[in-house]
């Protein structure tokens, strides 16, 4: 890949959070990058408006819209080195709480709106055998949290069909980092959206209060996490997953643990499944 001052940066989710962090640290250092969110005015009002920058409005559930902001970036910047599927939300209520109406949409946006943008990006990097995707994923998606199983589910299909695109590029020079943050100080935990049909059974109005309670005194810093990978991309040991905070670490393997656990106690009886 190209010296790291010259790279150019697509990301997705750009008018806050992690994705906002990110493109202030990159325009700071020098670097080119295109941000989209469903409405570039609130990243252009944030950061303001520079040659190194170029905000799109793009609904990245639309494949259409997707690769015409690729090419965009492509025919503005002459190529993309990093692309960066950071756009996301969680939702948060009990399985039987969640309406299949929330549901798809959460898988919408947290899970095929990162395809749009793999699916458009690949030829590029193809092409330049080169590049670099960071698929943001979350501690939530290496164990299970009650409550919050939707956003279980589309976070452990990232960690998923990372782990076989980073299989299918390896052969194009190209990297697949899954980030997955524990908790940081972003808005994240002060803006999720909860299910409509609340079953007072379930208590999830309490671990909504609890996480608003939070709000605020997440351990992870932000800033620091943005530098992890704007120093990680294009590296040639980039590492495949990258759990970010104590948190993260710690909760991931507790659950490796446990399921190696069980799976040991269990060991006799998948074995005896075979053909006598």
């Amino acid at each position: 890949m190209s010296n790291q001052k010259e790279q150019v940066w697509f990301i997705t989710g750009a008018s806050n959070g992690f994705g906002l962090t990110l493109v202030k640290q990159l325009l700071d250092n020098g670097y080119k990058v295109a941000a989209t969110s469903r409405d570039k005015t609130n990243i252009e009002e944030k950061i303001g408006k520079t040659p190194n920058l170029l905000a799109l409005t793009v609904d990245i559930t639309d494949d259409n819209e997707v690769k015409a902001a690729i090419d965009e970036t492509v025919k503005t910047f002459g190529k993309i080195d990093v692309a960066v599927n950071n756009a996301g939300y969680m939702l948060l209520g009990a399985l039987e709480e969640v309406s299949a109406k929330e549901f798809q949409q959460s898988v919408a946006v947290n899970v095929f709106a990162f395809q749009n943008v793999i699916r458009n990006v690949m030829p590029y990097f193809r092409q330049q055998k080169s590049g670099h995707i960071f698929n943001f994923s979350s501690s939530a998606g290496y164990s299970a949290d009650a409550g919050a199983g939707s956003y279980n589910a589309v976070k452990s299909a990232v960690i998923g069909f990372s782990e076989a695109l980073a299989l299918e590029a390896k052969p194009f020079n190209v990297k697949v980092t899954i980030v997955s943050p524990g908790l940081f100080r972003t808005n994240f935990l002060g803006a999720f959206p909860v299910a409509q049909n609340k079953i007072e059974a379930y208590g999830t109005q309490h671990l909504v209060d609890a996480m608003n309670q939070f709000n605020g005194q997440q351990p992870g810093n932000p800033d620091k996490l943005v530098k992890i990978l704007i120093d990680t991309a294009g590296k040639e040991n980039a590492p495949l997953h990258l759990l970010m905070g104590g948190d993260a670490y710690e909760r991931a393997v507790n659950y490796y643990k446990s399921q190696l656990e069980n799976l040991e106690q269990l060991k006799a009886l998948s074995f005896s499944t075979g053909f006598e």
